[in-house]
């Protein structure tokens, strides 16, 4: 495990080989730090406690871990003790290689094949600071023999404060089942609604929002900070998670996770392969997403 730190004028991220994470972002001003990510619980932290992790070949899971395409049967072993599903693909959960670095940027690289999963792979993530801009760019390419549906996104933790609220509109909502699986997709409710600027409900949420806009809001008013995301053409579904004590005992309502992603969830056992993007082998695809902080009032 190795931890990279890169700095702009007023932007700071530290990333970690160890699952191609992002251990925390911070936005320095007026004398003071501000945490845009959750901040990593330390420097060799794993993905599950960081402030960011990349979601490669897909994100979320396939109910059944089971799916056809082409004609052709498919299946997943689980990756986590926890979770009877394969979840998240293998990104987060591998060690990653630095290919490139310098003062305000990274590349790193990995590789997969195998182990429990159909897919063949390689991917890479580029972190770019542009004075007061963080760049994530991911991007995978098909190593297996034969074509299969690929998907990308990000898993950020974001911090949750009494105040924070989140702006992202979206056009359907998709109800959560046994299993922690997508159920149906409806009428968004109106507290999850975050056409306008909106706290985040106290209660359990686990769901996918489809026909995202590609433009989302964080706000802390209290410390004066907004966070905008602005998310390339292919990320145009999120997921939001807000843990609770009955899963985590632990949880003290310090985070919620906003994750854009290219596909839905399940999207392998859906009609359309939910935006899935399925890749010939030695095809690829790529997404970014910009985050950038300024003052508010």
């Amino acid at each position: 495990m190795t931890v990279v730190e890169l700095r702009g004028s007023s932007l700071t991220a530290r990333l970690s080989t160890r699952g191609g994470i992002v251990l925390g972002l911070w936005w320095e001003r007026g004398g003071g730090r501000a945490p845009l990510l959750r901040e990593a619980s330390s420097d060799d932290a794993d993905a599950l406690y960081s402030g960011c992790y990349p979601l490669v070949p897909f994100g979320n899971r396939v109910k059944g871990n089971r799916f056809t395409f082409r004609g052709k049967d498919y299946a997943f072993e689980p990756n986590t003790p926890w979770d009877p599903h394969y979840l998240h693909g293998e990104g987060w959960q591998s060690e990653w290689t630095i290919l490139s670095q310098n003062g305000d940027e990274a590349e790193l690289g990995f590789s997969h094949e195998g182990r429990g999963t159909p897919y063949a792979y390689e991917a890479r993530q580029r972190f770019i600071i542009h004075d007061d801009r963080f760049d994530m760019h991911l991007q995978v390419r098909n190593l297996g023999p034969e074509a299969l549906p690929f998907g990308l996104g990000w898993h950020p933790y974001f911090p949750m404060t009494p105040a924070t609220t989140l702006k992202a509109t979206a056009r359907l909502f998709w109800t959560e089942v046994g299993g922690w699986l997508p159920g149906d997709a409806v009428d968004i409710p109106d507290d999850l609604d975050f056409a306008t600027a909106r706290g985040l409900p106290h209660r359990w949420i686990n769901n996918g929002f489809e026909g995202w806009d590609g433009f989302a809001e964080v706000a802390w008013p209290e410390h004066g900070v907004r966070l905008s995301l602005t998310a390339d053409e292919r990320l145009r579904h999120y997921f939001i998670f807000v843990s609770d004590a009955v899963f985590d005992p632990g949880f003290q309502r310090d985070y919620f996770c906003f994750e854009p992603m290219s596909h839905l969830a399940n999207g392998h056992n859906l009609p359309d392969l939910g935006d899935l993007t399925v890749l010939e082998p030695g095809e690829g695809m790529a997404v970014s997403l910009q985050l950038r902080p300024e003052a508010i009032a």
